[in-house]
Formats: C-alpha cells, structure tokens, sequence
C-alpha cells in the first residue's frame, strides 16, 4: 500500500461518526436479539418483545445511515470531539441530579426538584432571578399536580407530608 491510502485507512478509522455509528448499529442489534427471545407476538396480540424488536430495527436503521454517510462524507476524527471540552457544566449537573436523587425520599417531590430546578437555571445556563423563581416553583409544582392527581402516581412525601 502506498502511503495515501494508508493515511486514507487512519482518517476513517478516526472517524468518531463511523465508531458512533458502529457502537449504535451493535447496541440495535443487541435489542433485536434480546427482543427475539422474548414473545414478539402479532399486531392485534403483541407480546413483550414486540416494541423492543421494532426498535432495534430503527436503531440498527438509523445507525446504518450513520455508518454511511461517515464513510462516504467522512466527519471529525476522535481527539477533535474531545478538544477544549470544559467539565464543569456536566459535572456540575451531575452532583446536582446526585443530591436531587438522595433528598427525594427523605424531602420529597417538590421540596427536592424546586432547588434542583433554581440551581439549574442559575448555575449551567443563568437565568434572571425574575424567571428562575417563578420556572423553579411552577414546573415541578404542574408536574406534581400532573403525576399525582392526574395519572394517580404516588411520589415521595417527604419529612412534611407535602409532595
């Protein structure tokens, strides 16, 4: 081999879209596998496997287009996806969904996701005072409202009985 298509063979196996679609193709296929030793059933008489099977073949689908269009267009390579990544926001959400994930029991549903939303509006992307309070206080209380008087859903109550 000549030396172009040696550096032609290393562009594409650095190609993070080839590996992101290669990783996805097997994680499709692995889900049609799975789904198949499950009972797929019939349209009118699905069974356990039914809806995972179809949706292996549209991970695999969508993973394929993937893989094609990596190989005939090419994209980034690896170490361009990882350059000038800053850590602090993902490792920030993280802490916060941590904390969020032990003081729900105890604190329960709303007394644990208004903070959980104040930090978030104010910390990853700032938001004004004057709409993170009001977005804080509303979304988890209309989730609340939604999930337990609605749909019946029985969410942690926490130390004072309210949510």
């Amino acid at each position: 081999m000549n030396n172009d298509t040696d550096t032609n063979i290393k562009l594409r196996l650095s190609n993070s879209e080839l590996w992101g679609g290669l990783i996805g193709l097997g994680l499709g296929g692995f889900v049609t596998w799975q789904a198949l030793k499950l009972k797929l059933g019939t349209i009118n008489d699905p069974g356990s496997g039914y809806v995972l099977f179809y949706t292996g073949i549209l991970m695999c689908v969508f993973a394929s287009s993937i893989i094609v269009s990596a190989v005939t267009e090419g994209g980034p390579t690896l170490a361009s996806r990882w350059e000038n990544v800053r850590w602090s926001k993902p490792l920030l959400v993280i802490a916060c969904l941590a904390a969020f994930s032990f003081a729900l029991e105890p604190l329960g549903f709303l007394l644990s996701s208004i903070p959980l939303m104040l930090l978030l509006l104010r910390l990853i992307d700032p938001v004004r005072w004057t709409l993170a309070i009001p977005v804080a206080v509303l979304v988890p209380s209309g989730m609340w409202w939604v999930l337990k008087r609605l749909l019946l859903i029985q969410l942690p109550s926490g130390l004072f009985g309210i949510g």
